[in-house]
């Protein structure tokens, strides 16, 4: 029989200039800290402890100039795995336009129905722009 070991690595340390989570704005700086001026989207799940200080910030994928793809297990893997309360979600928009487009909004409703099955809360699914942001919960997208 294959032994099989997990580990949960911790890569570095960075400080984001925040140290709880409020509000969308604080979000989107944590984000935007994160992904930088990436030229491809960057799908990012930030897991938050249940005084929404930040547990962790891991990168789900890396597509191409105009998608992204990402499942639900990916995220909650993530999520499970740094014992995560409550979730964040968020990825940039290289034209710099933080529209969120109709796959934007499917992900984010079959993110929100997930985590409501694992007990795991989605807060808010933002998008990065140049210079703005769109927060999906603030615009009630989902």
């Amino acid at each position: 029989m294959k032994k099989v070991s997990i580990k949960l690595v911790k890569e570095a340390e960075l400080d984001y200039g925040v140290d709880r989570l409020t509000s969308p704005a604080d979000a989107a700086r944590v984000l935007r800290e994160y992904i930088g001026d990436s030229d491809r989207e960057m799908f990012v799940v930030i897991c938050l402890d249940i005084k929404n200080h930040l547990n962790s910030i891991n990168t789900v994928s890396i597509g191409t100039l105009t998608s992204s793809l990402c499942h639900p297990r990916e995220i909650f893997k993530a999520a499970i795995l740094s014992n995560a309360a409550a979730i964040i979600i968020g990825h940039n928009h290289p034209s710099g336009i933080p529209d969120p487009s109709k796959d934007d909004i499917k992900i984010t409703k079959k993110i929100d129905k997930a985590g409501s099955i694992l007990g795991i809360d989605l807060l808010d699914h933002v998008i990065i722009g140049d210079p703005s942001y769109h927060s999906m919960k603030e615009s009630s997208d989902y």
